[in-house]
């Protein structure tokens, strides 16, 4: 494995940037990542290896609704301990993430993968994954 390679940063376009704020700025906080940068249209949180998402609301933005299942991004998946993965379950709909897949949670990714699949008020699937290690 090349370990030079990974990602540096991930940038969403979002429409309505002011009103995604706060759940995209909770989740963002309970998996423990820092706000990053901040400006007029955007913001952005870095993990600890510091890798970073940033959404945006771009002047440039097609103003079609998004959906997950067109072509480009399905879902962004991040790793977290279980207990956040647990915690994020329990708290999300308060804070505008709703679970999926609820009748297989948390293995609806299989037997082996712990997760939790969320999806927002504007239809952004997030998959939190716990660490391998957790699965043991």
């Amino acid at each position: 494995m090349n370990s030079h390679a990974s990602i540096h940063h991930v940038e969403l376009w979002l429409p309505d940037l002011n009103s995604q704020l706060p759940a995209w700025g909770w989740l963002f906080g309970e998996l423990g990542w820092e706000p990053y940068q901040r400006w007029d249209g955007g913001r952005s949180w870095r993990a600890d290896d510091g890798s970073y998402v940033v959404i945006e609301e771009s002047p440039d933005l097609d103003q079609e609704t998004f959906r997950r299942t067109r072509p480009g991004i399905n879902h962004l998946a991040v790793a977290a301990d279980r207990e956040v993965v647990d915690r994020i379950v329990r708290e999300g709909a308060r804070h505008g993430w709703r679970l999926l897949f609820g009748d297989r949670h948390p293995y609806a990714g299989g037997q082996q993968h712990y997760a939790a699949y969320l999806e927002n008020d504007h239809g952004f699937e997030m998959e939190i994954v716990a660490a391998e290690t957790d699965n043991t």
